[in-house]
């Protein structure tokens, strides 16, 4: 499998590129589910409240990626209705987690591959699937993303892979 090293960055909380950053992808993430809920089933079946959240953790750090997955849904939840209130808490932990596998993985790894985001993208669905299961009381909810989230899934590895290794690199 190729992998490629790239420049990575650990942004602090005290560097106003931190909160442009952050900016670029919440903005991102709210963007993209209006698109992709133009789709019968789209946010379930493309997951797109995620992508810009692993692309900020992975390249910028913990902290980009941590603002990106705290303000991401929850501005979503308040401006666009969704996610809905009752699955928020799953979807904020699942962004949550993800954000730090995607900054860990980055920070231990140093480099990235096809092979590394989908370790990252099965751990936090994993965990976020036990987390949104002890939540909800309901199995069959709690392994929707595993049902009907495999695109979502796959755009994450591959589209996230290619934004990353070509567009933000250096």
């Amino acid at each position: 499998m190729h992998t490629t090293t790239l420049k990575l960055y650990s942004l602090s909380f005290n560097q106003s590129k931190t909160y442009l950053l952050a900016t670029v992808f919440i903005v991102g993430n709210m963007l993209l589910p209006q698109i992709c809920h133009l789709v019968p089933q789209g946010g379930f079946i493309f997951l797109p409240i995620y992508f810009f959240t692993l692309i900020g953790a992975y390249k910028y750090g913990w902290q980009v990626g941590l603002m990106t997955a705290i303000l991401s849904p929850v501005l979503n939840h308040i401006i666009f209705g969704m996610p809905p209130m009752p699955v928020l808490p799953a979807i904020l932990t699942k962004s949550i987690f993800l954000a730090v596998a995607a900054s860990l993985a980055a920070h231990r790894f140093k480099t990235i591959s096809l092979t590394i985001l989908t370790g990252v993208i099965l751990a936090y669905q994993v965990f976020g699937t036990l987390v949104e299961w002890a939540i909800l009381k309901d199995f069959v909810i709690a392994i929707q993303d595993f049902r009907l989230g495999i695109p979502g899934m796959l755009i994450q590895i591959f589209g996230g892979y290619f934004i990353i290794n070509k567009f933000i690199r250096k």
